[in-house]
Formats: C-alpha cells, sequence, structure tokens
C-alpha cells in the first residue's frame, strides 16, 4: 500500500455512466452504504474451501480500510465485522499492527495490512466498488483457543490452514488452499 491519503473513486463518488448497468448484488451493496456506511459481502463455505467475508464502504464513508476475515462462519464474522465497522464509524480508525479484544469472545484479534496482489483474488465485489485499487484493506486474524495466531510457529496446523497470510505476497504464501486460486 502506498502512504497517500485514500482517493475514494468509489460508485457513489464518481458517475462513471453505468450504474443503470448494475446487478442486484452491486445495487444491494450500494444500498447498504448509503443507509449504513458499510456492506458486508459473505462467501461461504464450500468445496473449494472455508467461507470468508468483508467490509465494502468503509473506506469510502468513513476514510478506514475495509476489513475482512477468513474461516469462521461467515455470520460469525458478518457480526464481528459490524463490530468492528462501528468502532471506526465512531472514529476508532483500525491500523495495521492493531490488536482488538472485544471482538471474539474473550480473545484479540490482530489486524494486518493486505498485500494488494491479492485483491481480485478475494475483494471482487470492493474493486468494482471502488472501480480499482488501492483501497485499504486489513485482515482480522483470529487465534485459536490457546490464543496463538495462525501464523505463529507454534500454531497448530489446523489452526494455521484456518486463514491466509494475506500480507505476504502472494508468492510468499505457504501453499493450500488460501492460494488455490493463484
Amino acid at each position: 500500500m502506498t502512504n497517500d491519503p485514500f482517493l475514494c473513486r468509489c460508485v457513489l463518488c464518481h458517475d462513471y455512466g453505468d450504474r443503470d448497468e448494475a446487478d442486484r448484488a452491486d445495487l444491494t451493496i450500494i444500498e447498504n452504504v448509503q443507509q449504513h456506511g458499510w456492506h458486508v459481502a459473505m462467501v461461504p463455505e464450500d468445496e473449494i474451501g472455508p467461507g470468508f467475508a468483508y467490509t465494502i464502504g468503509l473506506s469510502h464513508t468513513h476514510g478506514g480500510p475495509e476489513l475482512a476475515m477468513f474461516g469462521l462462519d461467515v455470520h460469525d464474522m458478518h457480526r464481528m465485522l459490524n463490530r468492528l465497522g462501528a468502532k471506526s464509524a465512531a472514529g476508532s480508525v483500525p491500523a495495521d499492527g492493531q490488536r482488538h479484544s472485544d471482538v471474539v469472545d474473550g480473545h484479540q484479534v490482530a489486524l494486518r495490512q493486505v498485500d494488494l496482489r491479492w485483491y481480485r483474488i478475494y475483494f471482487g465485489r470492493a474493486v468494482g466498488f471502488y472501480r480499482r485499487p488501492p483501497f485499504p484493506v486489513l485482515q482480522v486474524a483470529w487465534p485459536a483457543v490457546d490464543d496463538r495466531f495462525h501464523w505463529e510457529e507454534q500454531a497448530e496446523e489446523r489452526h494455521r490452514e484456518s486463514q491466509p497470510q494475506l500480507w505476504l505476497p502472494p508468492a510468499e504464501h505457504p501453499v493450500g488452499v488460501w492460494t488455490s486460486e493463484l
């Protein structure tokens, strides 16, 4: 990411001449951003891999980064992302390296800056809304019951594979379910 301030180029800030061609999902995103300040896109678990969820609109509405979570039930992640989104709306801007203890029951989550090269793989609807990267995205990493994060060497293999490490460039990411789209 760049250190330059975020310049919103979303479909609400600029008329690209194609709003009439938006599909129902895009219209729902636009309506939620206008009404609530953001939308949470949920991608359920399937035969390809675990589910994930991410926000769209936090950067537009509040100037903060978008947020993404992986590997839990999509409805749980939706609620957790909304908790963090509400913090952003209240002026507490999430940032790389922060930890928050009031998102996952009794455990801290860690926020990590997502490498731009993952955006088209995981955040297609957000790319469509903002029309192009860069827009800031933080991965919200959750710990195992022993409070170890999935990147820690002592973490159990199952937990290491439960979430991607999107702060790493794709070429440096451990091979697994999260890199199958590369």
